[in-house]
């Protein structure tokens, strides 16, 4: 069995405490919850109505972003003169879920409008010369890409000479020359000064569409009902929680769990989850990975044929199959990170000193990058998973560890390699084979030179200590008010110390790998409380003989048949030295 890899536990530093103080008698709530709305810029009364009460009417005019006029002019052109409009975007679930938005909201105005989804394996990520043949071929004037493009001028170009043109709604990051299309909206634009930069390739698909509708005087209401698609992608592409994106996935997340449309609503019953009272995390962990299964295992097209289906029936015959495939995608994935584990633990790896590297021509190419990050959960080093590609290629997913650019040290292989592509923490790669020994010492070197100690080891970020006398109703009902969580905006972190098992403690999950806890702190002996600690069952024997430990949690609601239960999700917990 491996060793546990133990982690550092950072407990923030407290804010300033005058600051704390007034906010908490302002809002009459418990200081740690005041601590917690510092933390997050959040310092006056009126700082804290915005933080908690959302209001679509605080969003951005979508005309700040630069070229906004010129693509819902060139829009109007094609919906009024009949032209056929191509919405193409990429099979993920940010890609689908744009395509889904925008197809929906131009389909009420004109019966000349597809949509297209590369094939993963055939065409890959992004614009493709096949993609662009089809629309020639099929008559197609107009191609507005979604979650794409922004890098495509070769594409651009070569669909100018066929007689298209294209709208570019992307929000990676642009090269230095940007494609030359009719219009290319990207926050990310050096020369664009919109407000906020950090929506995902919906989110700017959605501000095309509600831009169109200010200028033509359709009601913003008719959006309300595009919301979910947004919160779906917001929460699966793990842009941050905070400023437009904080309003949009508010709402989101109230139109998913009122009116979710019919093939939402198919996923959330095919995934066992409680309606009326879905979160961010059931999205991310539920409901995302259903969506992203399609592209991995058959075509993004049935996701967007799911996402825009119309009536019950068809969503859930289309449910179904992409339920099965998310099925098939985890069995393969829990075959192959099995078979990756047992090369490393052998030493039958590429590389297992600063990096993971491990290849198997015949592993599935749809999952490599959940075995990636599977492996850096079990060796916490930069990871990356290869098998063959097509043409006598290797095709390898890269993950990183918090603070160290992988993407980097990639790129200082980049000689080594046909294309690659990424950021920070995930990246794409292709070689040949002959050249993977050679990558792997190279890369070996570059990220050894790169790292330092304390990139190595994981970190637990703590915002606040507090004990479980704290834990009220009230003080539930108000970090509730906290949500939607995400990036820029995640879910507290606490740390309590010298708590014990009531005795009532179990192993629980299919091997037992799970502990089920029912937590006394010793200072208030009369208030326990339920918690569930994922693969911390090595800690079942100290914790069962009665032993004091220290544990660091979020605090979540859990429904099950309409009852609520508070229960704390541990990070992680320590064996409590009573000496010290």
């Amino acid at each position: 069995m491996d060793m546990a890899i133990v982690k550092k536990w950072k407990l923030r530093e407290g804010s300033d405490r005058q600051t704390v103080r007034q906010l908490a008698f302002e809002l009459g709530v418990d200081p740690v919850l005041a601590e917690l709305l510092v933390q997050r810029g959040v310092c006056t009364f009126q700082q804290a109505r915005s933080f908690f009460r959302p209001d679509l009417a605080d969003l951005h005019d979508p005309f700040l972003m630069t070229d906004m006029d010129k693509a819902v002019e060139r829009v109007h052109q094609a919906v009024i003169s009949g032209e056929k409009i191509l919405v193409y975007g990429d099979y993920d679930v940010d890609g689908t879920t744009a395509v889904s938005l925008v197809y929906s909201f131009l389909r009420r105005l004109t019966r000349n409008i597809d949509f297209y989804i590369p094939e993963r394996y055939d065409e890959g990520y992004g614009v493709s010369y096949k993609g662009i043949d089809w629309a020639s071929e099929n008559g197609f004037g107009l191609i507005i890409t979604l979650d794409c493009g922004i890098k495509a001028n070769e594409k651009v170009e070569y669909a100018r000479e066929r007689g298209i043109e294209m709208i570019i709604c992307d929000h990676h990051l642009p090269e230095n020359e940007l494609p030359k299309a009719v219009a290319v909206l990207d926050p990310k634009r050096e020369d664009c000064f919109y407000p906020f930069d950090d929506l995902s390739g919906c989110g700017v698909g959605f501000k095309l569409v509600q831009a169109y509708s200010q200028k033509y005087n359709i009601p913003f209401e008719t959006l309300i009902p595009l919301l979910d698609l947004l919160v779906v992608s917001i929460a699966s592409d793990l842009v941050s929680v905070t400023d437009e994106n904080r309003i949009l996935a508010h709402f989101g997340l109230k139109q998913l769990n009122s009116h979710p449309r019919e093939g939402l609503l198919a996923m959330i019953q095919l995934s066992g989850l409680e309606p009326n009272h879905l979160t961010i995390d059931d999205i991310v962990f539920k409901i995302g990975p259903r969506i992203n299964a399609a592209g991995r295992m058959e075509s993004g097209r049935i996701a967007v044929e799911l996402l825009t289906a119309s009536d019950a029936a068809t969503a859930i015959r289309i449910g179904s199959e992409i339920n099965e495939h998310n099925n098939e995608r985890k069995n393969i994935d829990r075959r192959i990170t099995q078979e990756a584990l047992d090369m490393v633990r052998s030493g039958n790896c590429l590389s297992s000193g600063n990096a993971t590297i491990v290849y198997n021509p015949q592993w599935h190419k749809g999952v490599v990058g959940i075995v990636a990050s599977r492996l850096v959960e079990a060796f916490y080093k930069p990871t990356i998973v290869f098998t063959q590609s097509q043409g006598g290629l290797v095709t390898g997913s890269a993950r990183s560890v918090h603070g160290f650019d992988l993407y980097d040290a990639i790129e200082s292989c980049a000689d080594l390699l046909e294309n690659f592509g990424g950021h920070l923490y995930a990246a794409g790669l292709t070689l040949r084979e002959e050249n993977l020994h050679a990558f792997c010492e190279r890369i070996e070197k570059a990220i050894s030179g790169r790292i330092i100690p304390q990139m190595q080891v994981p970190v637990v970020d703590i915002d606040a200590r507090l004990n479980f006398s704290q834990i009220t109703p009230k003080f539930l009902r108000i970090l509730k008010q906290f949500q939607p969580f995400g990036p820029g905006n995640s879910a507290p972190v606490f740390l309590t110390e010298n708590v014990y098992d009531n005795g009532m403690g179990r192993k629980v999950g299919a091997e037992g790998g799970h502990l089920k806890l029912e937590l006394i702190q010793e200072s208030h002996p009369y208030h326990h409380i339920s918690a569930i600690a994922f693969n911390m069952a090595d800690f079942f024997d100290h914790i069962k003989a009665g032993n004091p430990i220290d544990v660091c949690y979020s605090i979540v609601e859990n429904y099950y048949r309409g009852t609520a239960n508070t229960q704390l999700r541990v990070k992680d917990l320590r064996e409590r030295d009573e000496l010290v």
